[in-house]
């Protein structure tokens, strides 16, 4: 699938991150994961920027983020902003085990932390079993309940073959009583390792997702706070197989964009 254009009938570019700068954006990534439940050190992304594009990577000798509590899963992942409590308290964004504490407390950064609009990547994935990309926004957790998630596509390795793509996407509430569980498995006769576009329509009523610029599904339900961005690989170590583990290093996924839009005259 080729690139859009920048330029989005009815919508203004807010974010524009074609990755074609020779070092990363720190106005507007982060280059770690959750690092308050583990610290910087640990939840560190491996990247490369090769002139147009970003390059997530999982490599031979990267270390698990957080083995005492998510055993051996590795991950890169970029995000938009971070926020959490004192070093020891459970306050931090995205909770996602009752034995979580902050082990490096990390101050209120908003790089991007949007509240609806359109937006959309341009990726290719990995197609070994074992790895996941994923575009996929949560809450800036201001206040605790205000934690829900909005995927905008998952892509398992398991799932894609030249032909056939599976795109998970939809909404997790986690601690948002005001969200219910809302997560979808579409197929698609394409190869997912090859770029394709993955985007969604946020509005204050209702969640549209596109693949390849088609409305795949609408979702009436809509987080109605600010949320940030998580461009994330990860490796599972319960989905990898024999077969993955002789694939040369490292494992990377490519990213050609990532933009965001709001609409003219909002």
């Amino acid at each position: 699938m080729p690139p859009n254009p920048p330029d989005k009938p009815g919508y203004s570019l807010t974010f524009h991150e074609e990755f074609d700068a020779p070092t990363l954006n720190k106005e507007r990534w982060l280059p770690y994961y959750l690092p308050h439940w583990s610290g910087r050190e640990r939840a560190a992304s491996r990247y490369s920027l090769p002139g147009k594009g970003l390059h997530l990577h999982i490599e031979r000798d990267q270390q698990p983020w957080l083995p005492e509590i998510d055993g051996q899963l590795r991950t890169s992942t970029l995000q938009t902003g971070c926020v959490s409590g004192p070093v020891g308290s459970a306050e931090g964004q995205l909770r996602f085990h009752p034995d979580l504490r902050v082990r490096e407390a990390q101050p209120p950064m908003r790089l991007y932390t949007p509240r609806f609009g359109f937006f959309e990547t341009r990726l290719r994935a990995v197609p070994i079993p074992g790895y996941m990309v994923a575009l996929w926004m949560i809450g800036f957790e201001e206040y605790p309940e205000e934690s829900g998630e909005i995927c905008i596509c998952e892509l398992f390795g398991q799932d894609l073959s030249p032909g056939r793509a599976v795109v998970k996407s939809g909404v997790h509430p986690w601690s948002d009583p005001s969200l219910r569980e809302e997560f979808y498995a579409d197929t698609f006769a394409f190869d997912a390792s090859r770029f394709h576009i993955y985007a969604v329509n946020w509005t204050p009523a209702r969640l549209e997702f596109f693949v390849d610029n088609v409305l795949v599904r609408t979702i009436h339900q809509s987080p109605q706070y600010a949320l940030q961005f998580m461009l994330s690989l990860y490796e599972l170590p319960q989905q990898l197989t024999v077969d993955a583990a002789q694939q040369p290093w490292p494992r990377t996924a490519c990213v050609d964009y990532v933009r965001g839009y709001q609409p003219i005259g909002e």
